[in-house]
């Protein structure tokens, strides 16, 4: 399933590009080539976190807030879904995949990107942090009910579900929510610093 779901989405990448009326020019901008690159880094730091650990916060990931960007800076709304999941499925394709979970997690991951479109033009300190949080939760609850669902770990009962949350809430207290508060602050507040000081990635978004 994960290297079905791996072809899809790159055979999806492709087929965008190709169907696209979209010139070269107009793909490859000084824009989009910076926010590729900052996804670029959001990705590298996640694979130094599991590959190093210990000596990084474990859970504190770019995933979400990098899902977040993409959804808020993006002109197209397809790069905006399609190129975080990529290199989050580069990552994963590194780092290993995990069986039919992928699926859920990739489902939040690609809501996220979604949500992140409603901070297009509405890039603010609050709105930043409430949509921030409200991923890193979404995602807590959904992933922690799947694991209770799909999983033997905990009893099929509500009891079993309430311990599976309480089980997860250090990795969401300590790592996700944090971690996407800080990493969409940098991100999304880094490029707004980015394009205050070079024109050409506000002349790109307009």
């Amino acid at each position: 399933m994960p290297r079905a779901l791996c072809g899809k989405l790159f055979e999806s990448f492709v087929e965008e590009f190709a169907m696209s009326r979209t010139d070269a020019s107009a793909l490859f901008t000084p824009r989009n080539l910076v926010l590729c690159g900052l996804i670029a880094f959001a990705v590298v730091y996640r694979l130094a976190v599991h590959f190093a650990a210990g000596a990084l916060p474990w859970n504190f990931t770019p995933v979400e807030a990098m899902a977040l960007f993409g959804g808020a800076y993006f002109a197209d709304k397809r790069l905006a879904v399609i190129v975080p999941l990529l290199a989050l499925l580069i990552a994963d394709a590194v780092i290993g995949f995990y069986g039919a979970m992928m699926l859920v997690v990739y489902g939040c991951y690609a809501l996220t990107a979604f949500a992140g479109f409603s901070l297009r033009g509405r890039v603010r300190a609050v709105n930043v942090l409430i949509a921030a949080v409200a991923s890193a939760t979404g995602f807590y609850l959904v992933t922690n009910f799947f694991v209770w669902l799909t999983g033997t770990m905990y009893p099929h009962t509500f009891a079993g579900l309430i311990t599976c949350y309480i089980a997860g809430w250090p990795f969401y207290e300590y790592g996700s929510l944090p971690g996407t508060v800080l990493w969409s602050a940098l991100l999304l507040g880094g490029f707004v610093l980015l394009s205050r000081r070079w024109s050409v990635l506000r002349m790109a978004a307009a």
